[in-house]
């Protein structure tokens, strides 16, 4: 082959690759439209509802991140960020339900083969659920594997899903074993559903708890944190993409924060639109000629970009360096986790100023304000977006102190 050839076929591919990404982005932006007319019924539901489901299903989204090998589209972590955004822009609590079970199958590819083999064997189109609060757990060591029992909370959307990844503490009776914290897989007749979320915020995620009472899980169908701190992983033998060497819990933050941009860019939006055709209630002057509308226009917007600049940029910069072998440093670690958390308060901010902006008219049920403004601060009450604990670490490690976040 010529150079010239093997150059062609290079290009050839990456515009291949760029197409079906923009593609898999395409087809989440014209979902929006629909899930926003059906936003009402996700939130009177409290899950994701089936139709919403069975689209996301029809258009491959919950696979954008799952290894070609078994069917996926095996996109750049960044689609995570693209594809929420969009859909978020419709209904944030389906782009919140998306993206946690899009991410499982990315997580999973990471496991041994044997637990990808028994998941994705019987149907790779199967949905996992997670609850990643390792407190919430305890499991002891036996022979072949762990026995694990707890409740965990948060577990979004959990009613759709066959399998679920439960985070745990393993105790010992050695302390000079230390504190380990593994990550289980558990089919759904291992564990139970409570029906607990009804909540003000992402009242459509359907986070509902789940119990475990001694459950045994075999060596294979789990995952130490340490595994997954960046580079090979034990699914690495069968998915040798980078996809599946980057930092998980270093990159939690952008699994989620996609959704908090769709959610701001939807507010701001449906202001703008309000705002040039509204005039005021009081003495009929017209809301786009007041500076202040034009100011906080200017203000949520440029929050809203810079976040979107923020969440992206972070994911293509992990990416690379896994790509070139390189395993981030603790530094690098906790400022993913602070620039995680700041992207999103950046577009809580714009959110609220923006409610604020729009006066009583944003108070009645039937606009989308109120709904996105509900959103925008369940999803900002999540522990990655704390920016209080996340700038704490940050500064902690900038300082020459150890990191207390124990999964990065």
């Amino acid at each position: 082959m010529t150079a010239t050839g093997l150059k062609t076929n290079v290009s050839s591919g990456a515009d291949t690759e760029e197409r079906a990404y923009a593609g898999m982005v395409a087809r989440a932006a014209a979902l929006a439209p629909r899930l926003r007319e059906g936003a009402l019924r996700s939130e009177q539901l409290r899950c994701l509802p089936e139709e919403a489901e069975r689209e996301l299903h029809e258009s491959g989204l919950f696979r954008i991140v799952q290894p070609k090998r078994v069917g996926g589209s095996e996109l750049d972590y960044v689609a995570l960020i693209d594809c929420a955004d969009a859909l978020g822009q419709g209904d944030a609590s389906v782009a919140w339900t998306f993206a946690n079970l899009a991410s499982h199958h990315w997580m999973l590819a990471m496991f041994d083969s044997r637990a990808q083999d028994l998941v994705w064997g019987k149907d790779p189109n199967t949905l996992i659920a997670s609850s990643f609060i390792f407190p919430a757990g305890r499991a002891r060591k036996v022979d072949g594997g762990y026995v694990l029992r707890g409740s965990w909370p948060f577990s979004s959307g959990v009613n759709c899903s066959e399998w679920n990844m439960l985070a745990s503490v393993v105790s010992s009776e050695d302390e000079a074993d230390g504190i380990e914290y593994r990550i289980f897989l558990l089919p759904k007749s291992d564990y139970r559903i409570k029906d607990t979320w009804d909540a003000t915020g992402l009242r459509g995620t359907g986070s509902n708890d789940v119990e475990v009472s001694d459950a045994f899980v075999p060596q294979s169908m789990t995952v130490g944190v340490h595994e997954l701190a960046g580079g090979p992983t034990p699914g690495s033998a069968v998915n040798p993409n980078a996809l599946y060497k980057l930092p998980v819990f270093s990159l939690f933050p952008y699994v989620l924060s996609g959704v908090a941009l769709g959610n701001a860019q939807a507010c701001l939006d449906d202001y703008v639109n309000l705002a040039r055709h509204r005039a005021s209630t009081y003495n009929r002057a017209k809301l786009s000629d007041f500076q202040t509308t034009q100011i906080k226009i200017a203000e949520a917007a440029s929050k809203i970009d810079a976040a979107r600049l923020i969440m992206r940029q972070a994911c293509i910069e992990a990416l690379a360096d896994a790509r070139r072998g390189r395993i981030p440093d603790m530094a690098t670690k906790t400022k993913m986790r602070r620039d995680g958390a700041f992207s999103v308060n950046l577009c809580t901010d714009a959110v609220s100023l923006l409610f604020a902006a729009s006066g009583a008219r944003g108070l009645y049920m039937a606009s989308a304000l109120q709904r996105q403004f509900r959103d925008a601060h369940a999803i900002n009450a999540h522990i990655a977006f704390n920016f209080d604990a996340a700038g704490t670490n940050y500064g902690r490690v900038a300082l020459g102190l150890p990191s207390e976040n124990l999964t990065l």
